[in-house]
């Protein structure tokens, strides 16, 4: 499979079944956990990959620095977190008082890169943690996926002669990047590496072929690649090309590369080699995360002050909140507007030269559209920029809405929204991705940096009864503090609380549209000239409805409706053409869908409230 036909959900390995009781009680948070069949989080993968998931992205399971790997040497939260209010911040001290031994943690603190992580192995002890390993992905290929590491290579998690070192105590100064005045950068948080140095830059590369060889992974997703060179990772590229079946059992070319392709540090703009970052890795076959229609979907950035910053899926102008962020109506809607160009810029694969109208009038190109003084289209093809919604960084998406969307919003359409603003990605050109359990609506309890959070507010409940997450207290106090004034009521709000109707139907409607996204060949286009002849928006321009999207692709009519309120897209052109709802959403699970209609005589497209509606030519 190519890497732009890529569904990938981004998973955790702990959050996966520490809190599933279908899972064997001693696999929960292991990576045996994914070879019990019967469980409730292994069921719901299969459903995914029937749907059109290609890949379970795996946070980091190399040797972690930070997680007590004995079950003897960890701590657990000292009191009974289910007692206290849902607006409370009992839990989370009581979290937080147990973080620095418990369980948990993202592991974004390598030790050592080449070796898997003993706290997910039944006994860290021996050979467990490799044959583990190693059952985990024969047992997710066995449910029709494949397994994407995510790997940290730009930094490790100390330097100099600390107890956790383990390269700066080999070569002192060499395999960390250096400043001007002998220190170690850290702009990545922790001790930077220096990938631009051989021996740093092989390592990374025998690493990766390690994992692709030794255990089978299908895929790698570089962390901060921005602070690698390019010809780091091209690099890494052509040593898994040159893998085949016959001399290494497997076929390297094969394996997917993806990263983020941020620029900043002391790295940053080229400073000290051409850096692995959105714009130089286009046409390279490496994607990158696109974070143009992400802010445009959700509104704002991640680190706003007012989290209440609405965008495209949360209301902006077509269902205000209260928050004076947003400006006026009038500044409501020209921003509107602007981020309804960037999700059409997100929608062709984030392509550079694709020409459109705008919703000023101007023909376009997608590198001509404005993202914070950047271009919004950066892509040369299909494939090289990866969308999505959320991720593990910053508020899942259950959670942005929440801060956003009026706080009396009732569940079915919060739920309605987050399908929408998931379809975003996923019917785009190119790789998606989403959040393991954002189909179900998955909270962390407003938590927008839940790395040392805990089971508690990490947790994947695959049951619906077990609810979303949302409502299990404030949370932590070190990354959320300055949010709490807004979160607290939002907690304690019944409207934001959901339950297996809102759940189940998330999810259902989701899978109906990746279905369609993995089954229409028209979403799988291979070059710019092709999306440029097969996608357009026939209604772009200063006319064009405020929380309305339509976009014709092929024998495709897709109208994504953000708004509150029914849409009458009329498109004058495909007046006589034979639309009719596609078949997997006629048959599918949402009844309100259903309800689209189209009247051939004037080519109009009538779309229910707070609806992605994708019609087909008989």
């Amino acid at each position: 499979m190519p890497l732009r036909d890529a569904q990938i959900q981004e998973l955790h390995i702990r959050d996966f079944s520490i809190a599933d009781p279908t899972a064997k009680a001693d696999h929960r948070g292991t990576y045996l956990a994914f070879t019990d069949e019967n469980s409730e989080g292994s069921r719901h993968l299969r459903d995914l990959a029937a749907s059109g998931t290609s890949y379970v992205h795996l946070l980091p399971a190399f040797d972690l620095g930070t997680v007590p790997e004995k079950k003897s040497d960890r701590t657990t939260p000292a009191c009974d977190l289910k007692v206290y209010a849902p607006d409370s911040a009992e839990q989370q001290a009581c979290v937080t008082a147990a973080a620095a031994k418990d369980a948990y943690n993202w592991g974004y603190d390598p030790l050592h890169y080449t070796v898997p992580e003993g706290s997910y192995a039944t006994d860290p002890e021996g050979t467990r943690r490799t044959v583990e390993f190693r059952r985990m992905v024969q047992a997710l290929n066995g449910d029709g996926l494949r397994t994407v590491m995510d790997v940290v290579y730009n930094h490790t998690v100390a330097a100099g002669q600390s107890d956790k070192s383990v390269l700066d105590r080999i070569v002192p100064g060499y395999y960390q990047r250096l400043q001007a005045d002998g220190s170690v950068a850290t702009s990545t948080c922790c001790a930077n590496t220096a990938p631009e140095n051989a021996m740093m830059g092989k390592l990374v590369v025998d690493s990766v072929v390690t994992w692709a060889k030794q255990y089978k992974v299908d895929g790698f997703r570089f962390d901060l690649m921005g602070h690698h060179p390019k010809a780091n990772i091209l690099a890494v590229r052509k040593a898994l090309d040159a893998l085949t079946v016959a001399k290494d059992g497997v076929d390297g070319k094969s394996i997917v590369l993806y990263g983020e392709g941020w620029n900043f540090g002391e790295v940053a703009d080229d400073a000290r080699f051409v850096q692995a970052t959105q714009k130089n890795m286009a046409g390279t076959g490496v994607a990158t995360f696109s974070d143009r229609a992400r802010d445009a979907v959700r509104g704002g950035g991640p680190f706003d002050e007012d989290p209440g910053v609405q965008g495209f899926a949360s209301g902006l102008y077509t269902d205000p909140n209260t928050s004076p962020a947003n400006g006026t109506p009038a500044e409501q809607k020209a921003r509107l507007l602007h981020y309804q160009d960037l999700i059409k810029v997100g929608l062709t694969g984030n392509l550079a030269d694709y020409r459109f109208t705008d919703t000023s009038g101007r023909t376009v190109k997608g590198s001509e559209v404005d993202y914070n003084g950047a271009p919004a289209g950066y892509a040369a093809a299909p494939g090289d920029a990866l969308a999505y919604a959320d991720a593990h960084d910053n508020e899942s998406l259950y959670d942005a809405l929440a801060f956003k969307l009026p706080a009396g919003t009732p569940p079915a359409d919060r739920a309605r929204m987050q399908v929408l603003a998931m379809a975003t990605a996923t019917l785009s050109q190119g790789p998606s991705l989403s959040q393991a359990g954002s189909d179900l609506l998955r909270s962390k309890s407003l938590d927008r940096n839940s790395f040392d959070s805990g089971d508690w507010f990490n947790a994947i409940h695959w049951d619906c009864r077990d609810g979303n997450g949302f409502g299990r207290g404030l949370p932590p106090a070190a990354d959320n503090k300055s949010k709490w004034p807004y979160a607290k009521p939002l907690l304690a709000n019944p409207s934001l609380t959901v339950g297996c109707a809102q759940i189940d139907a998330s999810s259902a409607s989701y899978q109906d549209l990746q279905k369609i996204r993995t089954t229409e060949p028209a979403f799988s286009l291979t070059t710019t000239d092709r999306v440029q002849e097969a996608l357009s928006f026939p209604l772009s321009g200063p006319d064009e409805t405020p929380g309305v999207l339509t976009m014709r692709l092929g024998d495709l009519l897709v109208v994504l409706n953000a708004t509150p309120a029914t849409t009458s897209q009329k498109v004058t052109a495909l007046a006589g053409t034979p639309y009719s709802l596609h078949p997997l959403q006629a048959t599918g699970s949402d009844p309100v869908v259903k309800t689209s209609t189209y009247d051939p005589a004037s080519g109009t497209f009538t779309v229910p409230a707070r609806t992605v509606a994708i019609f087909k030519t008989r």
